[in-house]
């Protein structure tokens, strides 16, 4: 998308607990930017469209998001790149390198189930980063939790203030609308419009007539729990939000399309725009005239017919122009890059410009990772992207014997996308895969087949968990080395590794080697 260097950007990433609707909100703010012309449902029938951002073929089969799905739109002069997240516990770690990328979030709620517990884990990251984020109490359309109740349950589970800016008249077969405080109208509800723009009729004020005739007898209970909302809730404070310490509380429903607008309309006025960003070199102001940006997540095969893998690098200064050159920081080699490209789930086009907060694709063959830098200025290396350790291990195998080399081409790529993670034992042949949950085995084997033609087989290993391990003291580390030989793995990026067979295990080996870093996270972006 080409335009101009003053047009704002707000570059943010959506978040949910699996199916409180994440990806169906995507869908309906896609709409509402005229990105796509009607919106599709995640478990389509197979007459129905499918949504735009789960592109994958597994993610099409499921009906669930398993990868980041980047997508630039222009709503109201402000161009947005919304990052939808994998909405699976199990691919979590995607998730949380890619609210690295952001510099806000939209939460989305079940509004019959409130906060779960993968909420919780996310909204924890976003608190660490102090992320702004905005709450979505979704599926009003549905029988719902009561809204104040809602919003005691919001402050209580995310121990962070809630201010909401609409409010729902009623839920489920008895939902009329929301109010809407700002503006002091009513957006009245009406069903069967979710798949194309719709503009629902609005009333002027709360007391008017039209109101008073629209809500009959429930006039007067609407009209005083509106105003004791008014009066008891905390008044919005941009720079609270801003800060992450309060959340603007919208309520709708995605699959309707209600409620959506208003959320959109509010968040261009209030999101923060490019935020400044910490390096090993200082702090990095969006700015800055020099180019510079960081990778956090790696996509192979988003065309299978030509075997690529795109690099997605979000810019923190400076802007990227066609053909311009820029340094691969990690290798300290300078190359010229005029094939990036802008996107929309799984399509793409070349663009000639991008500024700060946008996600640009770079072309990779195999020689650019997670959390390398890209600078024309000075060395420099963002902080923060995290690498976990994985929670489930296993052996991997191919079928055919003759396709090992498929397996090993596929495994390494995987894990350079951050699908899973790979450690090769320094004593043994074996290869073994490293998941945060079994979904993730799943779509290996699914991948490898769709995309690699190699048949895997999974087989249990007796590892309780790995540790990355690292001392300033080069001789221990070496002693060390020697004498843990058997249990020692290089992973996927080179980096030494414990294998660990149990908790015991662990704690003894730490025990007898104090002068040893065990690690359960690696940021990645290091100048290694």
């Amino acid at each position: 998308m080409n335009s101009e260097s003053h047009t704002q950007r707000k570059t943010f990433a959506i978040i949910s607990h699996p199916d409180a609707g994440k990806t169906t909100v995507t869908e309906k703010m896609l709409l509402l930017g005229k990105a796509i012309q009607m919106a599709g449902t995640v478990r389509a029938k197979k007459s129905s469209r499918q949504t735009t951002s789960d592109w994958m073929a597994m993610e099409r089969e499921r009906g669930i998001s398993v990868t980041t799905s980047v997508m630039q739109f222009l709503y109201k002069e402000t161009v947005i790149n919304l990052l939808d997240t994998p909405g699976h516990a199990d691919f979590s770690e995607d998730t949380y390198r890619t609210l690295t990328a952001v510099d806000s979030t939209i939460m989305v709620v079940d509004g019959a189930k409130g906060v779960e517990p993968r909420t919780r884990k996310l909204i924890e990251v976003c608190r660490m980063r102090d992320s702004p984020v905005i709450t979505l109490v979704n599926k009003l359309d549905r029988e719902s939790l009561d809204a104040l109740s809602m919003i005691d349950h919001l402050e209580n589970e995310l121990n962070i203030e809630c201010v909401p800016l609409t409010w729902p008249i009623g839920s489920g077969r008895s939902f009329l609308g929301i109010y809407r405080f700002d503006q002091d109208e009513i957006i009245q509800f009406k069903r069967g419009h979710g798949a194309t723009l719709y503009e629902y009729p609005i009333i002027q004020g709360l007391h008017s007539d039209a109101a008073k005739e629209f809500l009959g007898l429930m006039y007067a209970e609407v009209a005083e729990s509106i105003e004791l909302v008014n009066e008891a809730c905390n008044t919005f404070d941009i720079e609270a939000y801003q800060t992450g310490q309060q959340s603007p509380v919208f309520f709708g429903s995605a699959l309707q399309n209600f409620g959506i607008t208003e959320l959109l309309d509010k968040f261009v006025l209030i999101a923060p725009g490019p935020q400044p960003r910490e390096t090993d070199n200082g702090v990095i102001e969006p700015e800055g005239s020099t180019f510079s940006g960081f990778i956090f997540k790696i996509q192979a095969n988003m065309n299978p017919k030509h075997r690529d893998r795109i690099a997605f690098l979000r810019i923190c200064s400076g802007i990227y122009r066609k053909g311009m050159k820029m340094k691969h920081v990690r290798l300290g080699r300078e190359l010229k890059v005029s094939d990036a490209v802008t996107f929309m789930a799984g399509s793409r086009a070349q663009v000639e410009e991008a500024y700060p907060g946008d996600i640009i694709g770079l072309h990779n063959h195999g020689t650019i990772r997670i959390g390398d830098s890209f600078t024309q200025g000075s060395d420099l290396h963002f902080r923060g992207i995290p690498s976990f350790a994985p929670e489930l291990f296993r052996k991997v195998r191919v079928k055919d014997p003759t396709h090992a080399k498929r397996l090993k081409t596929g495994m390494l790529q995987l894990s350079e996308e951050g699908v899973t993670q790979i450690f090769n034992p320094v004593t043994k042949q074996d290869m073994i895969v490293g998941a945060i949950g079994v979904l993730q085995f799943e779509l290996v084997v699914f991948r490898l087949q769709e995309e690699y033609g190699a048949e895997c087989i999974f087989e249990p290993c007796d590892i309780f968990t790995v540790r990355w391990v690292s001392s300033e003291d080069t001789e221990k580390l070496t002693q060390f080395s020697n004498r843990v030989r058997n249990q020692l793995a290089v992973d996927g990026g080179g980096h030494l590794t414990f294998l660990a067979t149990s908790r015991p295990n662990l704690q003894l080996v730490q025990e007898r080697w104090p002068e040893i870093q065990f690690s359960a996270m690696r940021e990645l972006a290091t100048s290694e």
